[in-house]
């Protein structure tokens, strides 16, 4: 797939984009994106040119969560993924640090290869503890491969830098305030407004990032929807030299897909039993069936500005007077009550399975997943966030496989909700692995102003103005 594929008349990124293509020379800063998810775990490979600003993905290894080790100790069970699956400390660190050996090995590279480490989760968390739990595994497994506490942590000074990247790093200049490629995070950032806002953090880095393989500018003001297992995302605003963070999502995506199989694969993804049934588009005579199972399905799927009165939104604890206290909204996707009617949609993709068979069922996924995108764009529009200079850009499986791009568009189009779509969407694989690359370049200082991330969309670089606004604040 070329770089400039167009799909459906939109921009898309596509999975054999450079992929096994080992392109790192002495511009080159590589970084290992780890990420722990409820469906899989990730090590992915990235080599950004420090002289172009373009990341290339150079190697990953994707395994199943779910095949993590059994607990040998039931008592040290600190929580589940969406989907059940038990996690340990000691399993989850010892999966992570078996993903990451793959990944090296499969490139022949070592860990003294990689320049930084980035760590990101979309395994749900209850508490806090669980979160902290979580993010200790992560690090444990970091540690295990053999990547030096160092390489998950931002330089402080060019001094401390290795000597290869500080041609490329303007520490000397700004230093890392914690805004990511432009957008500052809302206020009260990790103080538990949602707990997937590192997520939403990165697939907008990340999408960003996408945008400059495309030829889109996907700078502010713009939109990030990542529908992984579970929503995530954030809308940034037009301000300058920083965007504001203006909502956030959250939420079901892919486990909604993953309910429709409940009864018929409950092993599988929705990703995996496609693949594993190489299903291709329903017959004619069965659209019928389709559309009705989609339009009953819907009556159990709520697309909506998440209220105050709500605590828990799917499986997400939330805090919605926190981010109305910080300029936010929060937009989301539930199944009845936090997931209450999952098990409907494993009664209708039963049913249609039975009636119908493998394609259909694959039909009804994209167009199911499909509404829920439009309809979360629909909301945010109605909400007054999007403006005519605004992008939107989609990562994540529930968003951007089978039929669903083609899909969203149509859908967009035949219903006003936005003008010229095939212009103002782009959908990339691997959103959170480039965001991953994106912020550990932001955090030392490693910019591009030829090509900058920051800023706002057709703008120039923000260097100048970051440096006017750090000093005022010395």
């Amino acid at each position: 797939m070329s770089v400039d594929h167009e799909f459906a008349g939109s921009r898309f990124l596509g999975k054999n984009f450079n992929l096994n293509k080992l392109k790192i020379t002495d511009s080159s800063f590589v970084v290992a994106s780890v990420e722990a998810g409820n469906t899989t775990t990730k090590c992915i490979l990235t080599a950004t040119d420090l002289t172009t600003g373009k990341t290339d993905i150079i190697g990953k290894c994707v395994r199943l969560t779910r095949d993590i080790q059994k607990p040998a100790d039931r008592s040290e069970v600190f929580g589940k993924t969406v989907s059940g699956t038990e996690l340990t400390k000691e399993t989850l660190s010892e999966l992570v640090r078996d993903t990451i050996h793959q990944a090296l090995f499969e490139k022949n590279l070592t860990p003294d290869d990689i320049h930084f480490v980035v760590r990101s989760t979309g395994v749900t968390a209850e508490t806090g503890e669980q979160l902290e739990m979580i993010i200790l595994a992560l690090a444990e497994g970091c540690l295990l491969a053999g990547f030096s506490p160092r390489k998950m942590t931002g330089y402080l000074s060019l001094e401390n830098m290795p000597d290869k990247l500080k041609p490329y790093s303007y520490l000397d200049r700004v230093y890392f305030d914690g805004a990511v490629a432009g957008v500052r995070p809302p206020a009260g950032f990790g103080e538990g407004i949602v707990s997937n806002e590192m997520e939403g953090e990165l697939a907008l880095a990340g999408l960003k990032e996408a945008g400059k393989h495309t030829g889109a500018d996907l700078r502010n003001p713009c939109v990030a929807i990542d529908m992984g297992t579970t929503l995530s995302g954030r809308i940034a605003d037009g301000s300058s030299p920083y965007a504001k963070t203006i909502a956030n999502f959250c939420g079901y995506a892919g486990a909604v897909a993953d309910a429709f199989l409940q009864n018929i694969a409950p092993e599988k993804s929705a990703y995996e039993w496609i693949q594993s049934e190489n299903a291709a588009g329903p017959p004619e005579n069965t659209f019928s069936v389709v559309e009705k199972a989609a339009a009953e399905s819907m009556k159990y799927i709520h697309v909506i500005k998440i209220p105050e009165t709500r605590k828990q939104f799917g499986p997400f604890t939330v805090n919605v007077a926190a981010s109305k206290n910080a300029g936010t909204l929060l937009f989301g996707c539930d199944v009845g009550e936090n997931g209450s009617d999952l098990k409907k949609l494993a009664e209708i993709g039963e049913n249609v399975y039975k009636t119908t068979g493998t394609e259909a069922v694959s039909a009804l996924i994209d167009d199911v997943m499909s509404e829920i995108t439009v309809q979360l764009i629909d909301c945010i529009r109605k909400e007054g966030l999007l403006t005519d200079e605004t992008l939107i850009g989609i990562t994540g499986r529930a968003g951007i496989t089978g039929l669903k791009k083609e899909k969203i568009i149509q859908k967009l189009k035949s219903r006003g909700i936005l003008e010229n779509p095939d212009k103002k969407l782009i959908f990339a694989e691997d959103g959170l692995a480039r965001g991953a690359a994106v912020m550990a370049r932001c955090m030392n200082s490693l910019g591009c102003p030829n090509n900058p991330i920051g800023g706002r969309r057709g703008g120039k670089c923000i260097m100048q103005e970051r440096r006017e606004l750090q000093n005022m604040r010395r």
